[in-house]
Parts: structure tokens; sequence; C-alpha cells
């Protein structure tokens, strides 16, 4: 997790691979924002992520499947005034 100057919380996860642990919501529990940084492997990762906060996420090089294009290889994200 990272906090900015205003207490906006951001989580960061990546390499999933098709399976979200109990800790790793746990960590994420009170982000503001969530980034998936790619490896995501199923698309259900992302639906449990959204229920935690909105989410950001990429493709990564096992993200192949039909459900694996709707997200980008990179973006670019603002999620807090500095």
């Amino acid at each position: 997790q990272m906090t900015g100057p205003d207490g906006f919380l951001i989580g960061v996860i990546s390499d999933t691979h098709g399976v979200l642990r109990p800790e790793a919501i746990e960590r994420l529990t009170g982000a503001r924002h969530i980034l998936h940084a790619g490896d995501i492997g199923a698309p259900d990762i992302v639906w449990a992520l959204r229920k935690i906060a909105p989410v950001t996420a990429i493709r990564g090089n096992i993200d192949r499947a039909a459900w694996a294009t709707e997200y980008p290889k990179t973006a670019t994200v603002v999620l807090a005034a500095i």
C-alpha cells in the first residue's frame, strides 16, 4: 500500500495468476484505489478486487484469454493531485 500526502491509500498488487489470497485482501482493505500490475490470471480476480475499491488493471504476459482483451498493456492513472 502507498499513502499519498492527502491520506489517499493506494493498493498495488500483481502476479495473482488467478488466485486472490486472503492475506492480499486483508492488506488491500481500506485502499481507495487498487492497481493490478498484470498477470491477473482470471477475470474473477478483478471482480473481487472491485468489491474493495475501484481498480485499474493491465494485462500481463499470461493474460491471453478473450476476457483479458478488455485490459490494456499499459495505463496512466491520476489518482490525487499533489
